[in-house]
């Protein structure tokens, strides 16, 4: 899961990035000649910013959801991964404080049947 939203973040931000160059921007910018080279001229002027600035904001959107979404799978999985490693430590207790006991018990067992 934590894999496969970690592409998906990944895909959105090459996305979010190519249409950011793609804005135009105060200066000339790199959208005077890749949007309409790109798009054949159909997104230009008025339309292609109109555009341009919607997807943007949907990807920014999508980018959030998805970073938050990464967090919680992460954090579950490091929580998952303590409670196991503390499961573990306690069983190990648990093993060696009734180990030493036993030992001793059946050498007294031993010692009284000779």
């Amino acid at each position: 899961m934590f894999s496969i939203l970690l592409v998906l973040l990944v895909i959105v931000a090459v996305m979010m990035i190519g249409l950011i160059l793609l804005q135009k921007s105060e200066g000339s910018g790199m959208s005077g000649s890749s949007a309409a080279s790109m798009f054949g001229g159909a997104l230009t002027g008025a339309a292609a910013g109109n555009f341009l600035t919607r997807a943007t904001a949907w990807l920014a959107t999508i980018f959030f959801v998805l970073c938050a979404a990464l967090a919680l799978v992460a954090a579950k999985s490091d929580m998952a991964a303590q409670q196991s490693g503390l499961r573990n430590e306690i069983i190990m207790q648990e093993n060696a404080e009734t180990e030493p006991l036993a030992e001793p018990l059946a050498q007294d067992t031993e010692n009284q049947t000779k």
